[in-house]
């Protein structure tokens, strides 16, 4: 083997570690989560402020890596073809194109990028500075391929196509889902609760409130004894007090401050307390209100409860801060909480609900995509979508769902049976094969 073929040799090796370079420096800033390198960069480290700083402008170092690495693996190619074809004659191209195709895709791109993508972070790190370097360099040459690409777009009608934008909410739902996928549903519960998080500024507070159906309240008219009874028999600590109708709130009492008073009172003292005097001022808050302002208006007013009112200024219900904790962490439940019946899963797949259940409750329970634009309750859906005030037996189908009213009282749907359509055809498929064997008996 003479020098020159030994030259040529050293130089396509040495090209072709130079295209793995390329090939897995573009793998490992790509991979590069950017919280593990914010991590990192706040612990002082100055590649990790290198790695930012490269990664910023995509489009920059993307096409200076793509130019560096075609242009070293073209001159590879061209030295094996010359080299080859001086020592085989013209079949050496075939032999060149053979031989460079699979050293390149194993040694400059499947092995670099391999490593890349297990040590993603350790080797943007390593290659931070080098890449940098190279960037410098480069970039005046890759900005005029790019303004030839952008010219070319130009050219056919593409440069004014708008892209999709993906929001920052939107892309981090993206990376939770993927993580909780990656993680094969060990994680599934913190997926639910991050989500939640994210889509506090979605909801609101009308859609999670305590109906005023469902709250007990006092009214500052009643004889003393029945109001202490009503507080003793009551699991809350803040109650509502109305005076002539109970929409009409004009205080909220707080349990802890009358025992307070009751207890500096004398013997029999308490038949003179005036609870109103107790009461705190009623915070209004309108139905319309996201639950990421309520939490923050929650924290700021350091207040735990609010009444909810629509935008006639009439009295919906109420919403305390552990509703609000409670559509991140699930139902929080203690010894003093009254249990209420809820939904009740069937063997055949479909579900017994309270009209009153959310729908939202329902969608994160079983993982349906019931719509909650029209409705907060389930039973509201069914009135919204039937148009009627169905009666007792009646069945309805939308949504892919099949609806059968079970229990009414007045007006009100109480108690409703919910069977997904797959089940439904099932149901409805064992039924029609029971009606034919008994028509064959």
């Amino acid at each position: 083997m003479d020098s020159m073929t030994l030259l040529l040799l050293v130089a396509i090796a040495l090209l072709m570690v130079i295209s793995a370079f390329f090939s897995g420096a573009e793998t490992a800033l790509t991979a590069a989560t950017r919280a593990q390198i914010l991590q990192m960069e706040k612990r002082g480290d100055k590649r990790a402020t290198l790695v930012k700083a490269l990664r910023k402008d995509r489009e920059r170092l993307i096409a200076t890596i793509l130019l560096g690495n075609n242009l070293v693996s073209v001159l590879a190619a061209a030295l094996a073809t010359g080299l080859l074809v001086g020592l085989y004659g013209p079949i050496g191209v075939l032999y060149a194109t053979v031989a460079m195709t699979v050293l390149l895709v194993i040694f400059s791109e499947i092995l670099p990028k391999t490593y890349a993508l297990q040590n993603a972070v350790p080797a943007a790190l390593a290659i931070a500075r080098p890449l940098a370097i190279v960037v410098d360099i480069l970039a005046p040459f890759a900005a005029g391929l790019r303004l030839v690409a952008t010219g070319l777009l130009r050219l056919f009608g593409k440069a004014g196509a708008t892209a999709t934008l993906v929001t920052p909410t939107q892309a981090l739902r993206g990376a939770i889902d993927v993580l909780a996928q990656d993680a094969g549903g060990e994680i599934d519960q913190e997926r639910k609760m991050l989500h939640s998080i994210l889509e506090l500024d979605e909801v609101e507070v009308g859609e999670i409130m305590i109906h005023r159906q469902n709250v007990t309240t006092i009214d500052i008219d009643a004889p003393l004894d029945e109001i202490m009874d009503r507080i003793a028999a009551s699991p809350f600590t803040r109650m509502p007090i109305w005076r002539d109708r109970s929409e009409n709130i004009i205080g909220i009492l707080h349990i802890k401050a009358l025992l307070q008073l009751i207890r500096k009172q004398p013997q029999g003292g308490w038949r003179r307390i005036d609870l109103l005097s107790l009461a705190a001022e009623p915070w209004f808050v309108p139905e319309q209100t996201s639950l990421l302002e309520q939490l923050q208006a929650f924290r700021k007013r350091r207040e735990h409860f609010a009444v909810v009112v629509d935008e006639y200024g009439a009295v919906l219900g109420i919403v305390t801060l552990e509703d609000i904790l409670e559509e991140i962490v699930g139902d929080i439940a203690d010894e003093h909480d009254v249990v209420a019946r809820g939904v009740r899963p069937m063997a055949d797949g479909a579900i017994v609900t309270e009209g009153t259940v959310t729908i939202r409750d329902l969608n994160r329970q079983f993982g349906w995509n019931l719509p909650a634009d029209e409705a907060a309750t389930i039973a509201g859906l069914v009135l919204h979508e039937s148009r009627q005030i169905p009666e007792v037996g009646q069945m309805f189908v939308f949504h892919d769902f099949r609806f059968e009213i079970l229990r009414r009282q007045r007006n009100q749907i109480t108690l409703l049976k919910i069977t997904p359509q797959i089940a439904a055809n099932d149901q409805d498929a064992q039924s029609a094969a029971d009606e034919v064997r008994h028509a064959g008996a």
